[in-house]
């Protein structure tokens, strides 16, 4: 009897790995050595609560009403593209300078809140979910119609700027959930909330020191274009951030609009990491660091299996089943689960069958410890610019495992980079994984040319670039295309670089979006909320139309030099079958003359050469020359039998 494994499919729950967080390093930290080693209390993983984001709309938007309605409408963006993107952070909408004041739905949010007056709270910190999100959907049908009887404008001067803000506050800090950071969204027309050197006005500005020591940001989204920072905003938005005035940068407002419609307004993204591995320097000198992508590639959701009956989800696990099959028979009998811990692979050298524990398996998959370990230093210009073998990644320094993990890593950068070293390693990124040689190379921010997309990814610390192997590399034989036939002339090849030139484009990330995850968050947006969302990929493809005319007076030089375009030939069309789905009649294989001549139809029967003769030959060689009948019923072997035997 000999042992097969087999897996079966069954109902059960899936588990996914938890990204760890990365922490930061930056050069310019942790350059004195004299400093404590010895204080564990930085190493403590502080727990991360959630992050609130409070939309304040200005109610003086009403006054222009495109104004008011694009302010919503940016604010739709941003909640469907929240509850996409990340669902778990706290969204609230606020409307001030408002007459009126209605309840929100959730009327007991604010018992314990002090409203103050022209404030209205329409949505309170809550965490986004599809009945929110129809909510808010329901009431932009309505809003441009019901605007100024449920909220109304007041006609005064409106609400104290700093009572709204702190209105934001005492919301987020009366929701039942851990907020980390706070994010104050404001959305207005206004230069400034109140009059230069008003009572108000020295309020806001007292606010805003106040906001300096938490963790509250503050966002400015400007309705209109020629919106004047200098008035208020530049210095409010300066002492909410700490920063100085000279330092300031006002955004442009298009720009703000749009990156809020696209939930990017947030600078502060948490990186993660691809996974935490240690660096061998030599005996007894080691470090902690980390891994990570320079680009994040958009994933889609996990796909899962529902019933057709009522959608719910089915989960599934799998096990691994053992059976005895019979070596006669070869029938399966005695089937068993066990854990696949238990299991084992069999080998047969020969007769002799060896069989090896899941434990053995993996200690040979296991050449060595994950990790990295230096093997030496190269001169960098030994090194290509590009490699193909494998997409780069980014290595971090991490204090958390081994302390002093920082301040090492930027000896071993800084030495490298003085003297155009890079390092060769062996480098093992998990388990079971195949090992392979890399190359750290030294980066700084100072080396990236600005304005060009690669400042955005450019750090300061190693590159780490896979090595590739010569069983790596491809034999090409290109004597296919590389021959003289295939040579243009100068004139030829000036002309498609002129081509090339017309249709050059400046390429910008924040210009395009994944085509294939926004077609796929449009459908599920509308199979959620019932509603038709545009695709916003197709806006940024080439207008097809101005890249004609963009050549339009290149086109019949192109012409002249390379021809018209040949069309491919047509593949010939199969024969054509009868009415009655019969196949149309065959070509005979004798010609009319070669079935007349007796002589030499007596030579092929001799030779039983007749097989490829149609039926109705056959039988017309039987009538003409052996003087038989036979039932057009018989078949055609019969009638080559009768001939052959003659």
């Amino acid at each position: 009897m000999c042992l097969l494994l087999a897996s079966v499919n069954l109902i059960s729950q899936e588990t996914e790995k938890t990204p760890v967080e990365m922490s930061s390093w930056h050069p310019e930290d942790e350059i004195s050595i004299s400093d404590s080693e010895d204080e564990d209390d930085g190493l403590k993983k502080a727990f991360h609560g959630r992050d609130a984001i409070v939309f304040v709309v200005d109610a003086f938007l009403y006054h222009e009403p495109d104004f008011l309605m694009a302010a919503f409408s940016l604010i739709r963006e941003a909640f469907l593209s929240g509850l996409l993107v990340n669902d778990k952070d706290l969204m609230a909408l606020i409307l001030t300078n408002t007459k009126n004041c209605p309840e929100p739905n959730e009327a007991n949010c604010l018992d314990a809140i002090v409203m103050p007056e022209n404030c209205a709270v329409f949505l309170p910190p809550r965490q986004l979910n599809t009945a929110i999100v129809k909510h808010y959907l329901e009431f932009l049908e309505t809003v441009s119609e019901d605007f100024e009887e449920i909220y109304g404008v007041c006609e005064n001067d409106g609400a104290n700027f700093s009572h709204v803000l702190r209105l934001c506050l005492d919301l987020v800090d009366q929701c039942t959930y851990s907020v980390d950071n706070t994010t104050i969204v404001y959305l207005t027309d206004k230069d400034t909330p109140h009059p230069v050197n008003s009572e108000a006005y020295g309020h806001a500005l007292q606010k805003a020191s106040d906001l300096s020591g938490k963790e509250v940001e503050f966002q400015i989204i400007p309705m209109w274009d020629e919106f004047n920072y200098d008035v208020f905003y530049k210095e409010f938005i300066c002492l909410v951030h700490n920063i100085e005035l000279d330092s300031f940068e006002p955004m442009d407002p298009q720009r703000s609009r749009e990156m809020l419609a696209d939930r990017k307004f947030k600078q502060n993204f948490v990186r993660r990491s691809l996974g935490h591995f240690k660096l061998t320097l030599g005996p007894d000198l080691a470090l902690s660091a980390q891994y990570f992508n320079f680009y994040q590639k958009a994933k889609g959701p996990r796909k899962v299996l529902i019933r057709r009956a009522d959608n719910a989800v089915i989960q599934r696990k799998r096990l691994t089943k053992v059976f005895k099959k019979d070596p006669e028979t070869e029938e399966l009998t005695d089937g068993r689960l066990i854990n696949i811990t238990d299991a084992w692979y069999e080998i047969n050298l020969g007769n002799t069958p060896i069989r090896l524990s899941y434990e053995q398996v993996n200690r040979v998959r296991n050449l060595h410890q994950p990790g990295m370990m230096l093997l030496g230093f190269q001169p960098r210009s030994c090194l290509d610019n590009f490699s193909y073998s494998k997409t780069c990644n980014f290595m971090y320094p991490d204090d958390s495992h081994i302390v002093g993990s920082k301040r090492l890593f930027r000896a071993l950068w800084e030495r490298c980079k003085a003297r155009d070293k890079i390092a060769i390693c062996l480098f093992m990124s998990k388990r079971k994984s195949m090992p392979r040689y890399v190359a750290l190379v030294p980066e700084s921010r100072e080396d990236a040319e600005s304005g060009s997309h690669y400042s955005l990814i450019t750090n300061d610390g190693f590159k780490i670039v896979y090595i590739p192997c010569a069983s790596y590399v491809r034999e090409l034989d290109p004597s296919e295309w590389n021959s003289i036939e295939n040579s243009a002339s100068s004139e030829q090849v000036d002309i498609c670089s002129k081509i090339v030139k017309k249709f050059r484009l400046g390429y910008d990330p924040t210009m395009f979006c994944d085509p294939e995850l926004d077609q796929l968050q449009t459908k599920l947006l509308g199979l959620a909320f019932n509603v038709t969302n545009e695709s916003t990929g197709s806006r940024y493809f080439p207008d097809a139309e101005m890249q004609d005319k963009r050549i339009e007076s290149i086109l019949p030089k192109f012409q002249e030099l390379f021809g018209e375009d040949e069309e491919p030939a047509k593949k010939r069309s199969a024969p054509a079958s009868k009415a009655d789905g019969s196949n149309a009649a065959k070509i005979p294989k004798l010609s009319a003359d070669n079935l007349n001549n007796k002589d030499y139809v007596l030579d092929m029967a001799n030779k039983k050469a007749l097989d490829s003769c149609t039926k109705d030959q056959l039988l017309q060689i039987l009538e003409q020359h052996y003087n038989r009948k036979v039932a057009k019923s018989t078949k055609k072997q019969d009638i080559l039998d009768i001939i052959y035997n003659n």
